[in-house]
C-alpha cells in the first residue's frame, strides 16, 4: 500500500520560483498525472505528445506511450516551480527530476 505525498503550500516550498524546474523524460512518463495532483505551483499539464517528441522515441518507447492513450506530462509553468519534490516523488515512472534552471 503506498500513501501519495502530501499537498505542500508555496510558503512550505524551499526555493524562489524559478531556480529549479522539473525535467520530464518522456521515454518514461506514462501521462498518469500524479504530478498534476501534487504540484502545489501547476506547473503541470497531461496531454497528447508533441508529434516532434513522439519522433524522438524507439520504437519500443513508442508502443508504451501508445498504450497509455498517448499523453504525458508538460510543463507550461516550469518558471513557477519551487523546488518542493513534490512531483519527483509522486510519479510512479520516476520520470520526473528537479534542475537548475540555465
Amino acid at each position: 500500500m503506498s500513501s501519495k505525498p502530501k499537498l505542500t503550500t508555496p510558503s512550505e516550498c524551499k526555493q524562489a520560483p524559478g531556480v529549479l524546474m522539473p525535467i520530464v523524460n518522456l521515454k518514461r512518463c506514462e501521462g498518469k498525472g500524479d504530478c498534476l495532483t501534487v504540484c502545489p505551483e501547476n506547473v503541470f499539464e497531461i496531454r497528447t505528445i508533441d508529434a516532434a517528441d513522439f519522433d524522438h522515441l524507439n520504437l519500443l518507447q513508442k508502443l508504451k506511450l501508445r498504450v497509455h492513450g498517448m499523453q504525458v506530462a508538460y510543463t507550461p509553468n516550469a518558471d513557477a516551480c519551487r523546488g518542493c519534490g513534490l512531483c519527483v516523488t509522486a510519479c510512479p515512472e520516476k520520470a520526473i527530476t528537479l534542475g537548475r534552471k540555465n
